[in-house]
């Protein structure tokens, strides 16, 4: 079932299918791949963040396939978090540690 809907394959249809893999945008940073494709739902509206829809399209070298809704998309353009990481390394580097 796929949004309440069965879709069923007949044993014909079986050579039409190819295995995929897929990875989180976090696990894919630093990696490229021939085609990308994004799910942008509001059910996991903490990650519709405008970086982490970047990073995504950028990781498709030929064709990268965005799914979902106009609205999820727009929030997660207007999302713009900036998390500022909590380091000693300024100090460190000061110090001459």
């Amino acid at each position: 079932n796929f949004m309440d809907r069965k879709v069923t394959y007949m044993k014909e249809d079986a050579y039409d299918l190819k295995l995929a893999y897929s990875i989180t945008i976090h696990k894919s940073q630093g990696s490229e791949f021939p085609v990308v494709i994004i799910p942008v739902t509001m059910q996991h509206f903490i990650m519709l963040q405008r970086n982490l829809i970047y990073t995504a399209l950028t990781r498709a070298r030929k064709l990268a396939i965005l799914i979902g809704t106009s609205s999820a998309l727009n929030q997660a353009i207007r999302t713009q978090t900036s998390l500022q990481r909590q380091t000693l390394l300024v100090q460190r580097l000061n110090s001459g540690r």
